[in-house]
């Protein structure tokens, strides 16, 4: 398997869980109401899987290595378009949880602005993915060696065995106060 081959991997996965917001958007659009656990939970899977794990990878890894290398000025600007976006959804989540939040206290209004960040999330998503799979993986895959590209796979392998405990020592310091 190629280093790539993990991170269309989770395309896969970041895939289906979009389009169950999709469904889920035109069922709030439809009641006029949402259910807050179900934003919290799709916001979990974008804030854990989609951008630490997943962006995790390609910014603390593959965009790292690719810094080192003499990439053509094509190749470094989607590169930047890619971490802008990256940054992109990170603040459109979380501007989805503080409308949640409102939601969540009475502010009905707050349902307009969770139906637009989910329309944003579920338009991005798509386009982004895009890019990655059919545009910038294959050009990025031109400046390893394939023992490179093996050491970077690895790496993405040991990434991805620390993020479960990541994950639950942030939870457990949330919950102590720290």
């Amino acid at each position: 398997m190629q280093a790539r081959g993990p991170l269309m991997i989770e395309h896969r996965l970041i895939e289906r869980m979009i389009a169950i917001i999709r469904q889920t958007l035109s069922q709030i659009r439809a009641s006029n109401a949402v259910d807050p656990l179900f934003i919290d939970t799709a916001v979990d899977f974008i804030r854990t899987y989609a951008d630490r794990t997943h962006h995790g990878k390609e910014e603390d890894i593959l965009f790292r290595d690719l810094e080192t290398r003499n990439l053509s000025e094509a190749d470094r600007r989607v590169m930047n378009e890619l971490v802008e976006e990256h940054v992109f959804a990170r603040k459109t989540t979380k501007e989805l949880v503080e409308a949640n939040t409102r939601y969540r206290n009475g502010n009905g209004s707050a349902l307009g602005v969770i139906a637009d960040k989910l329309e944003t999330l579920v338009n991005f998503y798509p386009r982004h993915i895009d890019k990655e799979d059919k545009v910038f993986f294959p050009a990025a895959r031109a400046y390893f060696t394939e023992e490179e590209d093996q050491a970077m796979l690895a790496e993405f392998w040991e990434f991805d065995r620390k993020m479960i405990h990541e994950k639950y020592k942030a939870v457990v310091a949330v919950l102590e106060g720290v």
